[in-house]
């Protein structure tokens, strides 16, 4: 169920807080996890595939035990998910994906992990300057900041960590020096 894509030393697993970024889907589910210290560092991506071809209930199962694995084989402290948005002319979508992003927080509250939202638009704009930057330009910026040799693919596993960096930069050592800056204007 879980296939992870890419890792990172196990030597820098030491210091730091693990954040978990997800970018739920009911055929894949992309998941990217990072250490976040001064320098942030990619600890594993990778996605977790459901059998497009079972009942809901099935799919949703396979789901949770795929991001289980992922908890018990990592200590998370956070876990920061891609917030819920519909598009009017595809109203379906945002139905399915609400389904595996509640089980997502399930699993994650059943774990006893934080969980904070972020909207696609605000990850973009805070990656790129763009809150509507496509897929290529997120994959660049994700490779950029993690200092990856090769763009995160499938363009899932790039989105999760964006995520993942985003509340990296919302609430990390980033995050105070920004306040900071704000209260001295």
């Amino acid at each position: 169920m879980s296939q992870a894509l890419s890792h990172a030393p196990s030597s820098i697993c030491h210091s730091g807080q693990l954040i978990l970024g997800l970018d739920p889907g009911l055929a894949i589910t992309g998941y990217g996890i990072i250490r976040s210290r001064a320098k942030v560092q990619l600890v594993e991506a990778g996605v977790i595939r459901v059998r497009r071809d079972q009942p809901l209930a099935t799919r949703l199962k396979e789901l949770y035990a795929g991001i289980m694995e992922v908890f018990e084989s990592y200590s998370i402290d956070y876990v920061a998910i891609e917030q819920l948005y519909s598009h009017y002319e595809r109203p379906r979508t945002a139905i399915l994906m609400g389904h595996a992003r509640g089980v997502l927080c399930l699993a994650a509250s059943n774990s006893g992990k934080p969980v904070q939202s972020y909207e696609p638009t605000k990850v973009k704009k805070l990656l790129t300057g763009n809150g509507r930057a496509p897929k290529s330009q997120m994959q660049l910026a994700v490779q950029q900041q993690l200092g990856l040799k090769e763009t995160p693919d499938p363009p899932d596993v790039a989105d999760a960590l964006a995520i993942a960096l985003c509340h990296h930069f919302a609430t990390g050592p980033v995050a105070g020096l920004l306040e900071n800056a704000r209260k001295k204007r």
